[in-house]
């Protein structure tokens, strides 16, 4: 008896979870501007979920297994990381809300690669300054 007990518990929890948490969360609704640019905003959800329960014997009925005492609880946080820009043209483009915090690794390789012709053209200015003063 119990155990349904703490089925329900824990199922009307994630139920609720489920109501408030759903793909249109993380990725919004996206917007479009009149220019005819489309901004899609993305977020991050965090959730902490616990739940318990105990059998335990009544003053009256010692030998009664029927007593039950439970509960559960729920965190849950969203934070927004950026929006995805899709000019008109097509290109698209991520403005990270998130500056201050360490890049990844995927982010930090992603980077380099956008911007690896730039790199090169300033090395490529440095050498060619290099060849001159000599």
């Amino acid at each position: 008896m119990a155990d349904n007990k703490l089925n329900d518990i824990i199922r009307t929890s994630l139920d609720c979870i489920k109501e408030l948490v759903d793909v249109n969360t993380v990725i919004g609704t996206p917007i479009t501007t009149a220019s005819g640019a489309t901004i899609i905003p993305v977020s991050k959800i965090t959730v902490g979920f616990a739940s318990g329960g105990v059998d335990y014997f009544g003053k009256n009925n010692p030998n009664s297994s029927q007593n039950f005492g439970g509960g559960g609880g729920t965190g849950l946080t969203v934070s927004p990381v950026g929006f995805l820009v899709i000019s008109p043209e097509g290109k698209i483009e991520l403005l990270n809300l998130a500056k201050d915090s360490k890049p990844d690794a995927a982010e930090t390789i992603s980077n380099l690669v956008e911007k690896s012709p730039e790199i090169m053209e300033k090395i490529k200015t440095v050498f060619k300054k290099e060849k001159t003063e000599e």
